[in-house]
């Protein structure tokens, strides 16, 4: 019999305060600190700036990762409308959220004068801490589990501590932790953002990328470990290809999770990643060879409204 975490931190009489609320509201709130620090230290940006725009954005991502559940799930919620709604049910995807927070981003950094390429550079290394701290959420809530593995792949080859074993139990069968590979994942990417940030040949918008191409590469392979991945029927070259990039990671004795073939054949996450990781360096490319990107990362940081007035 294995001791498993209790979801509810405490109650304030008859309210439950659940601990993946507040992993995720410290991922936030670190998050911004990372990004206020930046913002201020190097660019002289007001630390308001950046508190507006996660108050103002969170709600964007919110509904952006529940439009983009609801999307592919849609079967699911044709008769229950108000199903729609019930978030606290869950149901939510993070690619959702980051289109979400972006075109919010988009919007606001242009209403304040600023450059979108800009300020995402520094927001960058912000949305992975924020990533590599909420996934330990779902460790909590024993959810965005792999598939099932023998307690020994977990133990010897893995060497994980005894909390992260008994939590990746559910049900009697083991799971392999995806949220620790993507949150491990998303810690190297902090560093490598870190070091690169202050590389002098990196360019606007360059950093931003970054970001996507290391999350997208490592979402990749660790969403078909997943068993809960949302999917959709796709002509049989699709999978091949994909199945194909996947298969290096066999020889390391991984196998890939469950996919229900109601969903489909493919797993929408990766192919979006790969989208990802095709369009952030084709921009990279294109911004530079037609000139589009001349600012450097550590260039001053202008308001155009300021800039007018000089």
């Amino acid at each position: 019999m294995y001791l498993q975490l209790n979801k509810i931190a405490f109650s304030l009489g008859a309210i439950n305060i659940h601990w993946y609320g507040l992993i995720l509201g410290m991922a936030a709130l670190i998050g911004l600190l990372f990004v206020i620090y930046e913002g201020k230290k190097r660019f002289n940006i007001p630390q308001e700036v950046f508190m507006d725009m996660l108050l103002l954005g969170l709600p964007s991502a919110i509904i952006g990762a529940r439009i983009y559940y609801i999307v592919f799930k849609w079967d699911d919620y044709r008769d229950n409308i108000w199903g729609v709604f019930k978030i606290w049910n869950g149901g939510i995807a993070i690619y959702g959220a980051l289109i979400g927070a972006v075109v919010f981003a988009v919007i606001f950094f242009r209403k304040k004068g600023y450059s979108f390429w800009r300020m995402a550079d520094i927001c960058a290394p912000g949305l992975i801490v924020g990533q590599l701290i909420g996934r330990w959420g779902n460790y909590v809530n024993q959810e965005a589990y792999g598939g099932p593995v023998e307690e020994t792949f977990l133990i010897e080859k893995l060497h994980l501590p005894d909390f992260i074993v008994n939590q990746m139990e559910i049900e009697g069968v083991f799971h392999h932790p995806t949220f620790l590979y993507e949150s491990f994942w998303n810690l190297v990417g902090l560093i490598l953002l870190l070091i690169l940030r202050r590389q002098k040949f990196l360019r606007s918008g360059e950093l931003f990328m970054s970001y996507f191409i290391w999350y997208s590469a490592g979402r990749f392979f660790i969403e078909a470990l997943r068993t809960d991945s949302l999917g959709f029927q796709s002509p049989s070259w699709i999978p091949y290809i994909v199945n194909g990039l996947w298969s290096p990671m066999m020889s390391l004795g991984f196998e890939q999770g469950y996919l229900d073939p109601v969903y489909g054949n493919v797993r929408i996450s990766q192919l979006l990643a790969l989208f990802i990781i095709i369009i952030a360096i084709t921009l990279i490319v294109v911004r530079r060879v037609t000139g589009k990107t001349t600012s450097l990362y550590s260039d001053p940081i202008v308001p155009i409204k300021a800039a007018s007035h000089i």
